[in-house]
């Protein structure tokens, strides 16, 4: 049988691979696209969207035992762990089929199946029904990634679990240690904590959220110990003892190694590059630490062949897998297109509360010789967070002393995953902190605080 010939495949159907497919249809590319399992990866079905839709619940719950706070009432309060995570599903299902619908109407070819590049331009797919062969000058790698499993810690979906299991658990944890206190680690401590299970945090690094600023890292601390979890800092799990009711950790902490008992484990170590089987060795295509090395431009250094999102290494991040599958779709069908700067790409954590940053951290923007001003706002500062009943938050701002750019944004609170867009397109228009103070924000709003983060690095505070 002849190989289908295609302008573009792409491997692998996540925010990166889909949205590569979309836009180089858009531009009048004949494309197919790979993929293994789900449609919409990783993100959409097991990360992003449905770990969303369980923060949601557990939000809620909150809330509800918050009641008597906003002059309501509300007894016998609870919740079924079962009916949570249906919903959770129904809600990553519903998105799939989203995308399905949007490569159909784009005209898409989708494959499902396994792939492996045979030779230069050549695509083997094992499929349910055989194996397809296909061409195409241009090759897309979006294959993305997997959890990490350090010795001793693999994940076994009983009592130790990955961020899959979580997603699905097998039963309520009652006693929780979590491994690792990142974006992923964090936001199941954040769920499971709310639902009422005794929650150990574990970090190796000297804080937790270490990728974030320190002073945005200390207060999320302190609200995550309020809330009653241990946070073990500059700790590391040397083994897990694993029984049938229990698993009993050795955590060494502090100099010592002290042992708990658990009845669940979430190992939240990191994730590795999916980059096996594809056959990119035989290519000559550059691995570094299971990441695909590549250009600003996603190119692998093989002429045809691009590597996008998790695969090509940090920061692991959806909205940066979108964006690159964009711009190497623009680039394949010729136009002129855009790198995308890591510096330039908000991260955002939906643990409560919220935390969400873009740019450079204070001291990392000293650390690369600038000379900085930094203004800080509390939420009880703020009019409309006290009204919601949530005064506890921070807004941080680093400029550049000398040309008054905006270097970075740090927050943390509610809602401040929705409000760091402002500084992300403020870094976008290369914008000044006189553009920022001359800019009317709308009130009574969170993003006020925004406003008046900036007027305090110049020493105009209002509202403190």
């Amino acid at each position: 049988m002849a190989a289908k010939n295609f302008d573009v495949i792409v491997i692998g159907a996540g925010p990166g691979g889909y949205v590569a497919a979309i836009r180089g249809a858009q531009l009048g590319l004949n494309v197919a696209v790979i993929e293994r399992e789900n449609l919409g990866g990783i993100c959409l079905n097991w990360g992003c969207i449905p770990t969303k839709a369980l923060l949601r619940s557990s939000e809620v719950f909150h809330l509800m035992h918050r009641a008597k706070e906003f002059g309501l009432s509300a007894e016998g309060i609870g919740y079924d762990l079962d009916a949570v995570v249906k919903r959770s599903r129904g809600v990553a299902k519903q998105m799939e089929g989203g995308v399905k619908h949007l490569l159909k109407k784009n005209k898409v070819t989708v494959i499902m199946g396994e792939a492996t590049i045979t030779a230069k331009g050549k695509v083997s797919v094992k499929t349910d029904a055989g194996t397809e062969d296909l061409t195409a000058k241009n090759i897309v790698l979006a294959t993305g990634a997997r959890a990490r499993n350090l010795p001793g810690l693999e994940a076994d979906g009983d009592r130790v679990w990955a961020y899959r299991h979580a997603l699905v658990p097998p039963h309520q944890p009652k006693k929780l240690l979590v491994i690792g206190s990142g974006a992923i680690g964090i936001e199941f401590a954040s769920f499971y904590n709310t639902l009422g299970a005794e929650t150990t945090v574990v970090e190796v690094m000297d804080r937790v959220l270490p990728v974030e600023d320190a002073d945005i890292s200390a207060f999320a601390k302190k609200q995550f110990i309020k809330q009653g979890m241990t946070i073990l800092e500059k700790s590391t799990v040397k083994q897990l003892d694993r029984a049938k009711d229990k698993v009993t950790a050795h955590i060494e902490t502090g100099g010592k190694v002290i042992t708990q008992d658990f009845d669940t484990v979430i190992s939240a170590v990191g994730i590795v590059g999916n980059v096996e089987g594809l056959g990119l060795e035989a290519l000559g295509v550059k691995i570094d630490r299971t990441h695909v090395v590549t250009d600003e431009y996603c190119r692998t250094g093989v002429a045809g062949i691009y590597a996008i999102g998790d695969i090509a290494g940090a920061p692991w991040l959806a909205h940066k897998a979108s964006h690159e599958g964009v711009m190497v779709a623009e680039l394949i069908a010729g136009k002129h297109a855009h790198p995308v700067k890591p510096e330039s790409i908000a991260g955002c954590t939906y643990c409560h509360p919220q935390v969400a940053s873009v740019g450079y951290t204070e001291a990392k923007a000293k650390e690369l010789g600038y000379d900085v001003k930094v203004g800080k706002f509390p939420f009880i500062g703020n009019g409309k967070a006290v009204a919601l009943g949530e005064p506890e938050g921070m807004v941080k701002t680093v400029f550049d002393a000398k040309t008054g750019e905006l270097l970075g944004a740090h927050m943390v609170g509610a809602e401040v995953t929705e409000l760091i867009q402002g500084y992300v397109i403020g870094r976008q228009l290369e914008t000044t902190e006189e553009d920022l103070m001359h800019a009317v924000f709308p009130h009574p709003t969170l993003s006020e605080m925004m406003h008046e983060s900036v007027l305090d690095a110049y020493d105009r505070v209002i509202h403190m």
